[in-house]
């Protein structure tokens, strides 16, 4: 099943703590949590998604607020590896298309490196190898979870969108763990999880209004 909003926060499916001691959502009840999911091989990700989680890390940490970092892989499998997530983490190099982005827009320093420092922990999304026989309840189970209008489509539709989700799951090397089990749709995403462990938002793409959410349960919690 699909966390939704309101729910109460399974753990994080882990394959390592690349950066920090090891934790999960039940070691940090008590606390406001934040999860930053992002893609090594993502500028949007270090452009906008980082930066904000860090700064609300640096805001809030003291203030019974939980950082953490997800680096996941739904695409780009070559490039959205623990190899070279642990890579970022050493050294503060990136690779591919968040190098060429970055650098285009002046981020980088010593012209392949990040011009920060993620000061959370962060940790590598379990991927499960996908398997070579695709059955009828994987494509639906992944239809419902991804669209939850489905049964609204007309017959025709539906029979476009099950192709549509066939092909892509044919090409589909593995499935991430964590990505997959929060519905994320893309990266960056962050999920925000108040103190009681019960998921509050789940957003994808740059979003303005996370600090304000941030501080609303610090103050709604304190």
């Amino acid at each position: 099943m699909v966390v939704r909003i309101g729910d109460k926060a399974p753990n994080l499916k882990l394959a390592e703590w690349v950066q920090g001691k090891p934790t999960n959502i039940d070691k940090e009840i008590g606390n406001v949590i934040l999860i930053e999911v992002f893609q090594v091989n993502c500028p949007g990700c270090f452009i906008y998604g980082i930066p904000d989680a860090i700064n609300i890390y640096r805001n809030y940490s003291n203030k019974g607020v939980t950082v953490l970092g997800v680096a996941t892989a739904f695409e780009d499998f070559d490039k959205n590896t623990l190899d070279n997530l642990k890579l970022l983490l050493f050294t503060g190099e990136v690779i591919g298309e968040t190098r060429k982005a970055l650098g285009q827009y002046g981020q980088l320093v010593e012209e392949n490196k990040l011009s920060y420092k993620i000061p959370f922990r962060v940790a590598m999304d379990s991927l499960k190898k996908e398997s070579a026989i695709l059955s009828e309840s994987r494509i639906m189970d992944f239809v419902e979870s991804n669209v939850p209008d489905f049964r609204s489509y007309s017959d025709a539709n539906r029979l476009i969108l099950i192709e549509r989700v066939k092909n892509y799951l044919q090409t589909k090397q593995n499935s991430a763990q964590t990505f997959e089990e929060y519905g994320l749709r893309g990266t960056p995403s962050s999920i925000l999880i108040d103190r009681k462990g019960i998921v509050r938002q789940i957003n994808f793409g740059a979003d303005r209004l996370l600090d304000n959410m941030v501080k609303d349960l610090v103050i709604e919690q304190e």
